[in-house]
């Protein structure tokens, strides 16, 4: 028996793939429906790509690379290109927020703060493309060694659907700046910002194959991309469970993978911090995109002598949030699917019988769809660092706080998960900045401030279960090229 369908809103549009410079329909005619988080209506349809489709994508970007434009492109006429692109994002910047915003269910600023970084990445690549330089090394006399940076050749991209345009922007710009071609497979659940994108990259004049985009499930189109035998490197952002797949099956075919897989990461507050500071910037790390960021700091410790302070200070400010549908533009949007409300709302479940005491709720809206996937944005207090809430990634709006009594049960409970992300810290303390921040097991750490979104030049990535390599700035770039030695004799 299939599964129901969500009723459908009027003028439903299908989209198709884009493989070379056509757009194709899913070889079996098959679709999926596109449904807004904020109404629970099917608005739009996807082809529902399979390994055949796949195959074709793969093998358009092999001869863009191998033996096409892209190949051939000398670094500066790349960056060229991909400067053009970040012009074109900005030149339909409203368009592309509305996309975002309406696939995602976030807020509108947020969408167009999504846009302004997109165009961004692009900005920061196309200048970097011919800034990506070699080495000579000092060897043997009578020789000449050369150390050269290559592309890879065809890389596989595998785009959430918490920030589609971002987490393109950042992966997808720092492969073609590097010179390889691109098969991405956008999340299923929100890709219609990145097909519109893939129409501006051939406007802009990008090569056949250059980009391919093909939409699908997981299951089909997403392990057929990672699995293809002529796939030379893949950049995958999602669940660990799923990034356990993606590498293995990377293993098979010997090629390198980037893997960024999500966080429980910590804001931490000490009793000297400035809170009129530190607070607006620790409820926005929660409400951002309704929780469902990686970098999100779902956890909050607090000193205990400004814990209680701390916690009625934001109980205050989210009875003032605004929840509600994405066009309404509030604080706090829906979540992206019926599924992930279901999910969340279980680790709520589970405080309420563990008898956690919720500090705060918001509200939604009047007059908000009831059928939409919302869950307000909620804090529990005085949780135990081996509660599931403490350890497990929510990804929704859920603030578990616990008090510390001194910098070393800081460190141990801030590090005490199996991720390793970003962590936040906040004290006026020059020397215990420093110590926290050494101490922290993650990739980022924000002293006085919180902002992983943003920093387009700033290496992202995580340690233990959130994953390895990185992303954005220039390691990006190394991660998408391989070191070519090239050792001269010439006496």
């Amino acid at each position: 028996m299939n599964a129901p369908q969500a009723p459908h809103a009027q003028n439903v549009v299908r989209f198709a793939n884009l493989i070379g410079d056509q757009w194709r329909p899913a070889r079996e005619g098959r679709h999926l429906s596109m449904v807004d988080p904020s109404t629970a209506l099917i608005f739009a349809e996807i082809a529902a790509s399979e390994a055949e489709d796949i195959d074709l994508a793969v093998k358009a970007a092999r001869h863009s690379f191998d033996e096409g434009a892209w190949g051939r492109m000398p670094a500066f006429e790349r960056g060229r290109l991909l400067s053009r692109l970040a012009q074109a994002i900005l030149a339909h910047h409203d368009e592309l927020a509305a996309l975002e915003s309406r696939d995602c269910g976030k807020p509108l600023k947020q969408a167009r703060s999504d846009v302004t970084a997109t165009a961004r990445y692009f900005e920061f690549y196309g200048g970097a493309a011919d800034k990506l330089h070699g080495d000579t090394i000092p060897y043997v006399t009578g020789t000449t060694v050369l150390a050269l940076r290559e592309p890879l050749g065809v890389t596989a991209h595998i785009i959430p659907w918490n920030y589609p345009l971002q987490i393109f922007g950042r992966s997808v710009g720092a492969s073609l700046s590097a010179g390889n071609t691109c098969v991405v497979k956008p999340a299923e659940e929100a890709c219609l910002s990145l097909l519109r994108l893939g129409a501006l990259a051939l406007e802009v004049g990008l090569p056949p194959g250059a980009l391919n985009i093909v939409t699908g499930t997981g299951e089909a189109a997403g392990a057929a991309l990672t699995a293809h035998p002529a796939i030379d490197f893949i950049s995958f952002t999602g669940s660990p469970e799923v990034g356990t797949l993606v590498q293995q099956a990377a293993a098979k075919n010997h090629v390198g993978v980037t893997l960024e897989l999500g966080g429980k990461s910590p804001q931490i507050i000490f009793a000297d911090a400035d809170l009129d500071l530190a607070l607006p910037n620790a409820i926005n790390a929660i409400i951002q995109n309704a929780g469902q960021t990686c970098s999100a700091c779902s956890r909050l410790l607090v000193e205990k002598p400004v814990y209680d302070t701390v916690m009625a200070r934001l109980a205050t400010a989210f009875s003032a949030l605004r929840v509600g549908a994405a066009e309404a533009d509030p604080d706090c949007g829906p979540l992206i699917s019926a599924r992930q409300k279901q999910r969340v709302e279980s680790f709520l479940g589970e405080a309420h019988q563990a008898h956690l005491p919720v500090l705060a709720r918001a509200h939604l809206l009047p007059g908000t769809n009831p059928n939409g996937f919302f869950v307000p944005p909620t804090i529990i207090g005085h949780v135990p660092p081996n509660a599931h809430l403490a350890r497990e990634e929510v990804f929704g709006p859920v603030l578990a706080a616990s008090p510390f009594s001194d910098e070393a049960e800081a460190v141990r409970l801030a590090n005490g998960t199996d991720y390793g992300l970003v962590a936040a810290l906040w004290t006026r303390d020059g020397a215990r900045q420093l110590r926290i921040a050494r101490a922290m097991r993650c990739g980022q750490v924000f002293v006085n401030g919180f902002g992983a979104a943003g920093g387009i030049e700033l290496p992202f990535g995580g340690v233990k279960k959130s994953g390895h390599g990185r992303e954005k700035g220039f390691e990006a770039l190394y991660e998408f090229t391989t070191t070519k030695t090239i050792v001269l004799n010439h006496g």
